[in-house]
């Protein structure tokens, strides 16, 4: 019995020396991997520090926090007097009468002439955040304003004629979202005068190729009191850069002439949807939209007031103005690439036309157009978009200061 006690304490030593037996024997390569590990990473940890931007997004980020995101005091504004008038320069300086309101007097200028110089002022936390209130005066003048015809298959680009106009104009609207969320609801009034003139440029003014008998409205300064009214479902974070929800909504105008010569109505019917794909990293944005006119108890509607397409928000690949009706049809597309978090790349498309029946809109094939584009954009606003447009009349380059839509 003793000799089966020793041979079982040999045998619990040996299993318990083991171990260190196994220890001694490893590779002094394998401890010296092991070691350089553990070096390498404690210098790793000591050497971490926050991720620092490179230049062009500090940049970015400077011009963010003071022209998109900040609160303005002297700013950029590059909204022209009209469609059309070419490369816009302009200014403004932004006063905050209380914490949550803002007074703006602004102005801008083009190199064909086009002026505007006005004050807005807006309220944007009304009744517990629900309500925007906007009010704003100023005048401005457009001096060479294309007018190819009416109609879309009976005009040419080669018809152009050129109008001016100076318009004085003061307006207050509010915006409500009773909800807080997808239901929107707008109204407001304008008053204005639209005093209508000869065209400057290269281009024959209007008066030269046509007499107030075959186009209406032709040399006329009729004074609106314009009524307008907004409802739609609303689910975009932003009108201002979206790549998520839509817009549904209907908007009627009414146009009072105080002659009583010119009044019209006209009603709006607007339809935007974006389609994240691939985790917002692709977006499929579209745009519909549709305009009605008609005169008010055997009036006229002036020429220039007419619904139109052409240009940096309708029809990208043809002039501004270039087709004008009673009624209009447009349909977009964009495919936007989100290239980085401040600018996107986008394949767009435009179609559409205009016709003196509702019912004609869709009767024959639509004018088209084809194009490249890039967006400059912060988290809720597009300061900058730029697109490189074909159609069957020519190459057009947009510069412009707000989404397409």
């Amino acid at each position: 019995m003793s000799g089966a006690r020793t041979r079982t304490v040999v045998v619990l030593w040996a299993l318990a020396a083991l171990p260190a037996l196994v220890r001694a024997q490893e590779p002094e390569a394998t401890q010296s991997r092991a070691a350089a590990v553990e070096e390498a990473q404690a210098a790793k940890a000591a050497a971490a520090h926050p991720y620092q931007p490179n230049a062009v997004e500090v940049l970015i980020d400077r011009f963010e926090t003071h022209f998109v995101e900040g609160p303005l005091t002297l700013h950029p504004f590059f909204n022209s007097a009209y469609s059309g008038g070419g490369f816009t320069l302009g200014a403004g300086y932004a006063l905050h009468p209380s914490a949550y309101s803002i007074l703006d007097l602004r102005g801008s200028i083009t190199f064909s002439g086009y002026k505007r110089i006005e004050a807005a002022y807006m309220a944007p936390r009304l009744f517990s955040r629900r309500g925007t209130f906007t009010a704003t005066g100023g005048w401005r003048e457009a001096t060479a304003v294309g007018f190819y015809g009416i109609g879309t298959e009976n005009t040419s680009k080669d018809d152009r004629a050129n109008y001016s106009f100076d318009q004085p104009y003061g307006s207050a609207y509010l915006d409500f979202w009773p909800t807080r969320k997808l239901l929107f609801l707008r109204g407001g009034v304008e008053i204005s005068q639209w005093r209508q003139g000869p065209g400057g440029a290269d281009d024959p003014s209007v008066e030269e190729v046509y007499t107030p008998e075959t186009l209406p409205g032709l040399g006329a300064k009729p004074t609106y009191i314009h009524s307008e009214g907004t409802l739609a479902i609303d689910s975009r974070p932003a009108p201002g850069y979206a790549r998520t929800g839509g817009f549904y909504g209907v908007t009627v105008h009414d146009f009072h002439d105080t002659d009583g010569a010119f009044g019209f109505r006209e009603v709006d019917y607007d339809a935007i949807q974006h389609i994240p794909l691939l985790r917002d990293t692709w977006v499929l944005s579209l745009h519909a939209r549709v305009e009605t006119a008609a005169s008010t108890d055997g009036q006229e509607i002036p020429f220039f007031m007419l619904p139109a397409l052409g240009g940096g928000s309708s029809l990208r690949g043809f002039a501004s103005w270039r087709f004008r009706d009673l009624n209009s049809l447009l349909l977009q597309a964009d495919w936007r690439v989100l290239a980085n978090r401040f600018m996107d790349m986008a394949v767009v498309y435009d179609a559409g036309r205009v016709a003196s029946r509702v019912s004609d809109l869709t009767n024959t094939p639509l004018k088209s157009d084809y194009g490249l584009g890039f967006r400059f954009h912060g988290p809720i606003t597009t300061p900058l978009r730029i697109e490189f447009v074909h159609s069957n009349e020519g190459f057009r380059i947009v510069f412009a200061s707000k989404a397409a839509f």
